[in-house]
């Protein structure tokens, strides 16, 4: 396509790590991973996150308390709060890798050659950080799962289920995962933009060749 250019795919790579990233920080820091309601009591409502867990009430509103303990944590939050850090942390480097490597930005990098490398370093760290999204939250959501459809539980206890975060949590890796894919695109594109220009192979020119042979032989 005539407007799909390499500076197009750069920074629509750019655009689309970036609001991975703010997604899965949003995801990071609100309490949304789990909800919970019981039917016993219907104006109170559970919300469980990384950080903290809220209650919500008619009454009073929404009141947070961040966890006492660390290591009186789930394994799974553990694991999710490690993960999503290396995930905010290696998607800002991402970015940071690749806005001095775009194209027409002449901020520290001249050759194409170093910008290459930053743009590829920049795919690699997407990746990475997609991925580091992505488990967290699937490692929540079976956990979750698991322990809703545990016949060791009372029928009439209330169960966590699935928060808006985790589907946040999932678009946001998937985006990130995605910004990446686009990164290596455009340094693929580049390579072909910076290709030496091919001849032409055509019969005719074959005809044309061997004809200025025969007359330089006679």
């Amino acid at each position: 396509m005539v407007f799909l250019t390499t500076k197009i795919m750069q920074r629509t790579a750019l655009f689309v790590t970036f609001g991975g990233l703010v997604t899965s920080l949003i995801t990071t820091f609100i309490p949304f991973w789990k909800t919970m309601n019981s039917d016993l009591n219907e104006v109170e409502n559970w919300f469980s996150g990384l950080w903290h867990t809220c209650l919500y009430t008619e009454e009073v509103g929404i009141q947070c308390k961040a966890y006492e303990s660390v290591l009186g944590l789930p394994m799974d939050l553990q694991i999710s709060r490690v993960l999503m850090s290396v995930s905010i942390g290696t998607g800002g480097l991402a970015l940071l890798a690749a806005f001095p490597a775009l194209e027409g930005v002449e901020m520290c990098l001249r050759q194409s050659g170093q910008k290459r490398v930053l743009l590829i370093l920049s795919g690699v760290l997407s990746w990475v950080s997609g991925l580091t999204t992505l488990a967290p939250v699937s490692i929540v959501a079976y956990t979750t799962v698991v322990d809703f459809w545990d016949e060791g539980f009372p029928d009439v206890m209330p169960r966590w289920e699935y928060g808006e975060a985790m589907f946040s949590g999932w678009f946001g890796g998937l985006a990130l995962v995605i910004g990446g894919t686009l990164f290596f695109v455009a340094v693929c594109m580049g390579d072909y933009d910076l290709r030496p220009p091919s001849m032409p192979n055509s019969p005719q020119l074959k005809r044309r060749t061997q004809h200025y042979l025969k007359t330089e032989l006679l």
